[in-house]
């Protein structure tokens, strides 16, 4: 679309307001914004103009002083005092054109003034560039705004810096990290948060950085111990950015690594392996999946569950004995673990017969070929089930769930998903493979991908 184009379709959804008793002027004015591609209302005192602005809310009002009744500065001052009108810019039309009028109706908020009689390419002049003017405006805002709730609702908290150390301005994950919700946070010093030593590694590097800003590289990421209000030691991942807005500016993100500090040292006092078939247990599953959890919400990409229920357990135990039965567990766990390669995948019994892999940074697609290649080799071990309805040989149903996770999900969503496409499975017949995609936090509709 060229300029041309783009300027008249914002000039075309504009609508107009326009407010004379004299019937000429409003014709005459009514039908050039129409000629302009303009959307028309008119009204011919004040009294019907403010019910008009306050049901269109239109763009622009194009206001005649000299009115019966209410006149156009009484008019003005009512559409200012509503928050719905303040904000629809308003140009005076008048043949009263001395100076004290002028700047009287400039007073009380108006941004423009035509004098009369009208000369209409001027008034299409002025009526285009006020509404370039809200139009950019507008979209300002709308900028500021989009960023302002973007900031609000991170997960990490965010802080700015200036280069004496000063904090600026914090976001609410950071006030609720470190206790400072009931009062604010800004205006203390980098010395509040860190120990000596650690803040004054920062102020030099703020130096340095404001000393020769080109030359300067970025901090990066470092895990440090935060003071807490109450006293208290947080344990963060700070992440600090440089930039140059008039003056030196340092933008810190703050990530809460107290938790997984504090999983991390459980985990290595308590069993992290489920003790009968040698993988990971549910409560090293449950930390690991929030850490990838975390982490994918960081980086935007997906994750992907899979759970996994051995068909016809029950009966495999009641015919074969608990014995053979744990040995079975046994042999699907280890082929289960085969397929979890990489750092960030995890293979786990999640309680009796049923198992679960995660998969960080896998989409959809990969996680279902990972899911049947699992299914696959577990039916391909060929361990006799005398009583199974579905084989002659042990098989599994499996459940697949992916999901880009943000602020207003949460991982049982996850399991939601995975767990009704594991029960898919078992009511197509088991033995096979199904998946849900999931979509912020709503369960998308379940999609059968069966393969044998």
């Amino acid at each position: 679309m060229n300029p041309g184009s783009l300027s008249y379709a914002t000039r075309r959804d504009a609508a107009i307001l326009i407010v004379d008793d004299a019937p000429e002027n409003l014709g005459a004015l009514r039908k050039m914004m129409v000629q302009q591609g303009y959307q028309t209302f008119v009204a011919t005192t004040g009294e019907r103009a403010l019910k008009i602005a306050r049901r269109v809310h239109p763009d622009l009002i194009l206001l005649d002083i000299m009115m019966p009744g209410m006149d156009g500065y009484e008019t003005c001052r009512q559409l200012k005092s509503q928050a719905a009108t303040q904000r629809i810019p308003i140009i005076f039309m008048s043949a009263r054109t001395e100076t004290e009028d002028v700047v009287a109706g400039f007073d009380i908020g108006a941004v423009d003034y035509i004098s009369k009689p009208l000369r209409m390419p001027e008034v299409c002049a002025r009526v285009r560039t006020q509404l370039q003017i809200r139009n950019r405006s507008e979209t300002h805002e709308e900028q500021a705004e989009r960023l302002r709730t973007i900031v609000n609702n991170m997960a990490e908290g965010l802080l700015i810096f200036e280069a004496d150390g000063r904090i600026q301005m914090t976001n609410p994950a950071c006030d609720k990290y470190l206790g400072y919700q009931l009062e604010p946070l800004a205006g203390r010093s980098i010395h509040d948060l860190l120990n000596p030593l650690v803040a004054q590694e920062y102020l030099d590097y703020f130096a340095r950085y404001a000393a020769a800003p080109q030359s300067a590289h970025n901090h990066g990421t470092r895990e440090v111990i935060i003071r807490h209000r109450n006293g208290s030691s947080v344990c963060m991942d700070l992440t600090l950015t440089p930039m140059y807005l008039r003056q030196p500016l340092f933008i810190g993100l703050l990530h809460d690594i107290t938790h997984h500090k504090q999983s991390e040292d459980a985990l290595q006092r308590a069993a992290m392996v489920d003790p009968l078939t040698k993988i990971a247990n549910r409560r090293h599953f449950d930390s690991f999946l929030e850490k990838e959890w975390q982490r994918a919400m960081r980086s935007g990409q997906p994750l992907s569950l899979v759970v996994l229920d051995v068909d016809h357990f029950k009966l495999y135990n009641d015919t074969l004995g608990h014995p053979a039965g744990d040995a079975c567990l046994q042999q699907v766990a280890q082929a289960i673990a085969s397929h979890a390669l990489r750092p960030t995948d995890l293979a786990a019994r999640y309680g009796g017969e049923e198992f679960v892999i995660l998969f960080a940074e896998t989409d959809a697609e990969a996680a279902h070929l990972l899911a049947e290649s699992i299914r696959a080799h577990i039916e391909s071990l060929q361990i006799p089930h005398p009583r199974s309805t579905t084989s002659a040989w042990l098989t599994v149903s499996i459940g697949v769930a992916t999901i880009h996770p943000h602020q207003l999900d949460n991982t049982e969503s996850l399991f939601v998903a995975a767990d009704r496409a594991m029960y898919a499975a078992k009511e197509g017949g088991r033995n096979q493979v199904q998946a849900t995609r999931t979509g912020g936090a709503s369960l998308a509709a379940v999609k059968s991908l069966v393969m044998r």
